[in-house]
């Protein structure tokens, strides 16, 4: 099942010709930022969504690129099909004008397409920062829109009763009879990697529409796009992103924009799919993402896409074999994440991709206790002994699971070692103990990370009042 918002939500399109400030608007309604605003026109390509976040009922924006002119890079067709999409899923048009520019030709021919469909529309007249600005008002009113509301999306001037009209113009949605049932919390499930990749192709093929814009232009995608998508009982916020290059390749301010926005999203995904093209190979700039997504601590699978080019005319096995071994050579030091094999073009083992999300998901629930983490951490020690760094040797006192203050629906093991001396603990010999603890339990997809605390050293003073507080505490207990 694709993304759909809930019932109980009225949706409101924000629609208009570009650079008008609809992105803006959007931010300041949903109360952060996450569309990217910038003055070159068409910055915009993708359809974003987020709730209002001041509304009184539940109410979900939609941020649609600019319409009715002509953007540069040749999506602009591409462009009004979104918006056009975006409108026939609303239940009210927010037509964006700017008040500085005053009324344009192309204002009249977007107001004649949002006339044909006939949905109620809001006229909303952005940068009016100062007072005097307002008297835009009558020049607009002119295009023949009932209700209108001049503000600052930049400086919030006139937010509050645009708010107010706009609910007053959408019907609240019914109380629901007793108690919802509560949905589970999704996966935030992040789709990387660099430009071209086919990221937007492997979203809109699970989602089943064309809900990120696909081209062979490299940065098409400039937004983190975010969609619900529900498959059985398990429910996802599919994030596509923006195309990760090279710092010397980043050739604008509004791309530079959008490398940050698509590492953020890796930051606040649950998981991680970092896309690559099987047909052309790994490069440097697919080993720098797994680097981020290994310091950020996610659980990952990989996605060679494009597989239907990867070796065409070879036996199946024989394909995935190879595959499998040139990726964990590329990729070592992601060795634990599951590798699947997709065509997105061709809809081609799309559910491969959540067998692997699944298998993650399963393998964070299945964890070791903490019994069971002391006994193969002091076996292997005992069996392999740590090498004597300036006449010593590291010793594990104690080993535990950390328990992580903001649970999500899939995390990475965090194991606390309590050790003599950190600097004892060298990084080879942690990897030794990582893969001892593989050996016992996969977790499969999941990085490990490592907290190595030191011995608390204490005083003479200290150890006899320690020994004292027990020895009260016993003879308490008699």
């Amino acid at each position: 099942m694709q993304n759909s918002p809930k019932k109980t939500e009225r949706i409101i399109a924000i629609v208009g010709r570009p650079n008008v400030g609809k992105s803006a608007l959007f931010n300041r309604l949903a109360g952060h930022r996450i569309a990217i605003v910038h003055d070159m026109p068409g910055v915009t390509r993708d359809r974003l969504s987020a709730p209002v976040k001041d509304s009184s009922f539940p109410i979900q924006i939609i941020d649609t690129g600019g319409i009715g002119a002509t953007i540069s890079d040749g999506f602009a067709e591409q462009v009004k099909i979104e918006a056009l999409i975006a409108v026939e899923s609303a239940d009210l048009i927010l037509f964006v004008v700017d008040a500085l520019d005053g009324r344009h030709p192309v204002d009249d021919a977007v107001a004649n397409i949002l006339r044909k469909q006939g949905k109620p529309v809001v006229l909303g007249i952005n940068k009016a920062d100062d007072p005097k600005h307002e008297n835009m008002i009558g020049e607009f009113s002119r295009m023949g829109f009932k209700q209108c509301a001049a503000f600052s999306a930049t400086h919030g001037r006139g937010i509050p009763q645009l708010l107010e009209l706009l609910e007053a113009n959408l019907v609240p949605p019914a109380p629901a009879e007793g108690e919802p049932e509560a949905l589970p919390e999704p996966i935030r499930m992040a789709i990387i990697g660099r430009p071209n990749v086919g990221k937007s192709s492997l979203f809109n093929a699970i989602l089943g529409q064309d809900r990120a814009m696909v081209s062979e232009v490299a940065g098409t995608t400039r937004d983190s796009v975010d969609s619900l998508y529900r498959r059985g009982d398990h429910h996802f916020l599919l994030i596509d992103t923006a195309g990760i290059r090279r710092q010397a390749k980043v050739d604008t301010v509004v791309e530079s924009f959008s490398v940050k926005r698509a590492e953020s999203s890796i930051r606040r995904a649950d998981m991680v799919a970092l896309v690559f093209d099987a047909s052309r190979g790994i490069t440097a700039q697919e080993r720098k993402i797994a680097g981020t997504i290994l310091e950020e601590n996610k659980p990952c699978i990989l996605v060679g896409n494009k597989y239907d080019l990867y070796m065409p005319d070879a036996p199946q096995k024989e394909r995935m074999e190879a595959l499998q071994e040139y990726a964990r050579r590329e990729l070592y030091f992601l060795h634990y994440a599951p590798l699947v094999a997709v065509s997105a073009t061709q809809g081609q083992f799309l559910n491969k991709v959540f067998g692997a999300i699944e298998r993650v998901k399963k393998s964070s629930e299945d964890s070791l206790s903490t019994g069971a983490l002391n006994r193969v951490l002091q076996e292997a020690i005992a069996r392999t002994p740590p090498p004597h760094i300036r006449g010593k040797r590291f010793k594990l006192l104690y080993a535990t699971l950390a328990r992580e203050q903001q649970p999500r629906p899939v995390m990475a093991p965090h194991v606390v070692l309590f050790v003599n001396h950190r600097i004892l603990l060298h990084e080879t010999y942690l990897r030794f103990l990582e893969n001892e603890i593989r050996r016992h339990t996969a977790y499969e997809g999941l990085p490990i990370k490592f907290d190595i605390r030191e011995r608390v050293k204490q005083t003479v003073s200290e150890r006899k009042e320690g020994a004292g507080k027990r020895r009260r505490e016993a003879e308490g207990d008699t």
